[in-house]
């Protein structure tokens, strides 16, 4: 019976202030969505990083007029250093395949080079990438090498931008967030002044503080779990539109959201949006109610 008592006051409740309880579910579905959608950034952010790093290669380009013996002392140098995890050496012609391959679209460029015009290099895949300095300070004035170029110095600008995304997106949605405690504190406030005279008899025939305050807690539960469901079809319908949208060119770049990464997140967001909101409404009721 009490049970059943509380699931009708929450119903009654959310229904009281229907206009309050609308604006609170929508301010936390937004700022539901910004965490799920911040959450699902920062996952493949960390994706990326594994992925293109694995990768990523040193390219030490030797000097024209690098002679055999320094050539060989240094790929033997690079075969027994720890931080190489691989050493391949490209010749002119080598080189001018890949020069080929990389301008394919603009002969005009690839007739105008000729093979001996491009350096004889190394090509290094590390242990450990972000270790690019070492491999650097230690090469860079070794005899026959010319340049030393590492993919991950473009990389990590690239990574740069969407870390920035990334924290944008968790500011906003930190700031919906506290958007949306204000908003469920002042609903919890309003609906137990509209029944502040119930509360003062339950008070006085002697019924416990858990039970006053239940169907307050439960609303702003159930508003929060409203708020998640949302944010959920909002990231499923940003990554419908961002499949067959313009967006799609950027699959090369980013790895791809799966229909399994958006579901994840949503105990997430249900977690976070039902405990807060229920530790918010009852933080407003101690206040305010004083039980």
């Amino acid at each position: 019976m009490r049970v059943k008592y509380v699931l009708s006051e929450v119903l009654v409740g959310l229904w009281r202030n229907v206009t309050m309880t609308i604006a609170m579910i929508i301010t936390l579905a937004v700022s539901l969505f910004m965490l799920g959608g911040s959450g699902l950034l920062f996952q493949k952010v960390g994706d990326m990083k594994d992925l293109y790093y694995e990768n990523i290669e040193v390219s030490i380009f030797l000097k024209t007029d690098v002679n055999e013996q320094q050539r060989n002392d240094l790929d033997a140098k690079l075969k027994s250093d720890p931080l190489v995890k691989e050493v391949t050496y490209v010749n002119k012609d080598e080189a001018y395949k890949r020069f080929q391959q990389m301008y394919a679209d603009a002969p005009d460029l690839v007739n105008a080079v000729k093979a001996d015009q491009l350096p004889e290099s190394f090509r290094l895949k590390l242990v450990n990438p972000e270790q690019y300095k070492n491999i650097y300070d230690q090469y860079k004035g070794a005899e026959g090498v010319d340049e030393i170029v590492d993919q991950s110095k473009l990389l990590d600008k690239v990574f740069g931008v969407l870390t920035g995304i990334q924290n944008f997106a968790l500011a906003i949605a930190i700031v919906m967030a506290i958007a949306a405690l204000l908003l469920v504190a002042n609903t919890i406030q309003v609906a137990a002044y509209s029944k502040r005279r119930e509360v003062a008899v339950m008070k006085l025939v002697g019924a416990s503080n858990w039970f006053i305050q239940a169907p307050f807690v439960l609303e702003a539960v159930v508003a929060g779990l409203i708020g998640s469901i949302l944010g959920l079809v909002a990231l499923a319908a940003l990554k419908v539109f961002a499949s067959g949208g313009s967006m799609q060119a950027l699959e090369g770049l980013i790895t791809p959201v799966s229909w399994g990464d958006i579901l994840l997140m949503f105990p997430l967001m249900a977690g976070v949006g039902g405990l807060v909101s229920a530790i918010t409404a009852w933080v407003t009721l101690r206040f305010y109610l004083r039980v």
